[in-house]
Order: C-alpha cells, then structure tokens, then sequence
C-alpha cells in the first residue's frame, strides 16, 4: 500500500471512530448498555480518548509497515487530539443539537 494511501485510509478510519460514541447507545458500537439506560456523555467521551488510541495505534502500524517511525512530541498529540475532537462533532451535533422526534 502506498504512503498516502494509508494517510487516506487512517483519516477515514479517524472520521468513523471519531462519529462512533455519538451514533448509536451501544458501548464501542459493541455491547447494550444494561437496564434500559442511555449512555451518558461521561462514557461517550470516554469512548472517544480510547477510539483515539485505537486510531493512532492503526496509524502507527501503517507508519512502521511504511518505513522508520519518526518521533512525536507533545505538539503532536495536542494537534491529532484535536483533529480527532473536530472529526467528532457531526456526530456530537447529532446527538445533542438536533432535535430527534420521538
């Protein structure tokens, strides 16, 4: 797979995982929530910092299947989290800023 194939592929892998938590009740899109109850926003979020991880673990097998892995700092976790946030919000609108008839 060539270099900026897999750059495409991470983005769009970033832009579902990033919707994830907002799009449906079910935790990581994988278990019901118990009891009858609604997710919360704490757990949405919660969700969202551990599909960030997953993200950029997927982006760093690419990286390392690519060549060398170059070093980050803190710029660029500070810059890819808040990608990943911006990626989140037509999901988080939504959910939350939309009105749903019931």
């Amino acid at each position: 797979m060539s270099q900026s194939a897999s750059v495409w592929l991470v983005l769009a892998f970033a832009l579902v995982a990033a919707n994830l938590p907002f799009a449906n009740d079910r935790v990581m899109g994988l278990l019901p929530v118990s009891g009858g109850w609604k997710k919360s926003l704490a757990l949405r979020l919660l969700e969202l910092v551990i599909l960030y991880f997953v993200v950029g673990g997927v982006g760093l097998l690419f990286e390392r299947r690519v060549g060398q892995i170059a070093p980050q700092g803190w710029e660029f976790y500070a810059v890819t989290g808040a990608l990943f946030i911006v990626l989140a919000f037509p999901g988080f609108t939504w959910r939350y800023l939309l009105k749903h008839r019931n």
